[in-house]
């Protein structure tokens, strides 16, 4: 079995996590959410597995920070 990485867009991460759109980006900014990822000139999204990592644990997650 293959063990591709999905792909999700913002509204579906805002959708999953409750947050708002400016509380996402202050959190990015403040490395207590993960990063988007660049998928094209006008695009970005986040690993669907650093999402739920976060979800899972919101309080103690950093950026970079192995489990």
């Amino acid at each position: 079995m293959q063990n591709s990485e999905r792909i999700i867009r913002l509204q579906t991460v805002l959708a999953r996590t409750g947050l708002s759109r400016s509380t996402l980006y202050r959190k990015i900014a403040e490395g207590t959410f993960p990063a988007q990822l660049k998928i094209s000139v006008h695009g970005a999204g986040w690993h669907e597995s650093a999402i739920n990592r976060w979800i899972a644990d919101p309080v103690r997650y950093r950026e970079g920070c192995a489990e």
